[in-house]
C-alpha cells in the first residue's frame, strides 16, 4: 500500500510541476497560429509527433540531464537563464507579430509541416528550458537516501516520474490536436486575441524563468 502511494505522489508531483510550465493550453492558439497552412489532419499529426518528441526530451532530461551538465560543465542557472532569454524572445515575437488570417489557404505539404515539428514547434514552444530545467532537477531527487540506481525503490521512483512525464506529453496532444476546433469556435477575432495573450504569458514565463537562474547563480558570483 505504501509503495502504491509513493509511487501516485512521483506520478501527480511530476505532472503537477511540469505541466504549468509545458502550458499545453496557453500554447494551443501560438501553435494554431503556426501551423494555419496546414489542413486539420496534418496539425493533428503535428500535435502527435510534438508530444512524442517532447516526452523524449523531458525523459532523457530526467533521466541524464544531470550527468550531461555535470560533463559539460554547465551550471544548471545558466540554462535557466539562457532558456528563459531564449522563451521571452519568441513569446515576443509572437506578440508582435501580425494578425493570423483565418481564411488563409492550406498549402502547407507534410513534409514541410515535420520539418517544423521539432523546431519551433517542440522546442522553445511547448518543452523548453524551464521545463527541461525541471525535468533535471525532478530527476536529481528522485533516488531514495542510501539507494543505488540499481535498487527496487529507485526503479519504482523512476516509472513514476516518467509516468507523469507521459501524461503531460499526452496533454500536448490533446490540446495541439483539438486547437483548430477551437479557433473555429473562437473566431479570427477570439483567436488573435488568445494568441496575444499567450504571447504575453509566454514572455513572463521566460523572464520568470531567467529570474530563478539569476537568483540561483546571483550567490555565486562572490565565488
Amino acid at each position: 500500500m505504501h509503495i502504491l502511494v509513493e509511487f501516485i505522489r512521483t506520478i501527480s508531483v511530476a505532472f503537477i510541476t511540469l505541466f504549468p510550465i509545458v502550458n499545453p493550453i496557453g500554447d494551443a492558439p501560438i501553435f494554431l497560429s503556426l501551423t494555419r497552412q496546414y489542413p486539420e489532419s496534418v496539425q493533428k499529426l503535428l500535435a502527435r509527433k510534438i508530444a512524442i518528441y517532447g516526452f523524449f526530451l523531458l525523459a532523457v532530461s530526467l533521466l541524464i540531464g544531470t550527468q550531461i551538465l555535470a560533463f559539460l560543465g554547465i551550471k544548471l542557472f545558466i540554462v535557466q537563464i539562457t532558456g528563459g532569454l531564449v522563451i521571452a524572445a519568441a513569446g515576443w515575437n509572437f506578440l508582435n507579430q501580425e494578425s493570423a488570417d483565418a481564411d488563409a489557404a492550406e498549402t502547407g505539404t507534410i513534409e514541410d509541416a515535420l520539418k517544423h515539428a521539432f523546431y519551433p514547434l517542440t522546442m522553445p514552444l511547448s518543452v523548453g528550458p524551464g521545463s527541461i530545467s525541471i525535468a533535471i532537477t525532478l530527476g536529481a531527487h528522485l533516488r531514495p537516501v542510501g539507494s543505488s540506481i540499481f535498487s527496487r525503490a529507485y526503479a519504482l521512483e523512476l516509472a513514476a516520474a516518467l509516468t507523469g512525464v507521459a501524461l503531460v506529453s499526452l496533454t500536448i496532444a490533446l490540446c495541439y490536436g483539438g486547437a483548430e476546433r477551437l479557433g473555429r469556435v473562437l473566431g479570427k477575432t477570439g483567436t488573435d486575441v488568445m494568441i496575444r495573450l499567450s504571447a504575453f504569458f509566454l514572455v513572463a514565463i521566460g523572464l520568470q524563468i531567467m529570474w530563478n537562474g539569476l537568483s540561483a547563480g546571483w550567490p555565486l558570483l562572490g565565488h
